[in-house]
């Protein structure tokens, strides 16, 4: 993969917290990096991912992201709604907690399965969030504060 990748960001409205450039960058960085494959991402509200949630997962709730692998490229839908409230309960920037998101996702597509892999995941994701300077990641949080990842 190149800079010029097809990754790709798109957005279900405007959301002022996050500046579209550096993430489509950090889309692309982590598709070239991890998945090694395109990585499309969308984001969106509770609404769409309760929605996503339901058809592909039969989960009635609004997950805070989603991963669907195919051979080509993986796809990642976040919700802004569940990532704003995160960003304000870790007291982080919201930007961060959508990178968070989006790197769970990510390797998600590259693979790894928290519930499945003792612990494999959560390794990772450490690893991964420390090179990448960002904030707890949601394996970790997971098994720190009881909450689901």
């Amino acid at each position: 993969m190149t800079a010029g990748d097809s990754s790709s960001i798109r957005y279900e409205r405007r959301y002022a917290a996050l500046a579209r450039a550096p993430l489509r960058v950090y889309v692309s960085d982590l598709a070239r990096r991890l998945t090694r494959r395109p990585i499309h991402c969308l984001i969106a509200g509770d609404a769409q991912l309760a929605e996503l949630n339901r058809r592909f997962r039969g989960k009635a709730y609004a997950p805070d992201v989603l991963s669907f692998p195919s051979a080509e490229y993986g796809e990642i839908a976040v919700s802004y709604d569940r990532a704003k409230e995160q960003a304000r309960r870790f007291g982080h920037r919201i930007e961060d907690e959508v990178r968070i998101l989006i790197l769970h996702g990510a390797l998600h597509l590259a693979g790894y399965d928290h519930e499945r892999d003792d612990g494999q995941m959560a390794r990772a994701e450490r690893r991964w969030r420390q090179r990448l300077g960002l904030p707890g990641s949601l394996t970790e949080r997971a098994a720190h504060k009881g909450e689901a990842a």
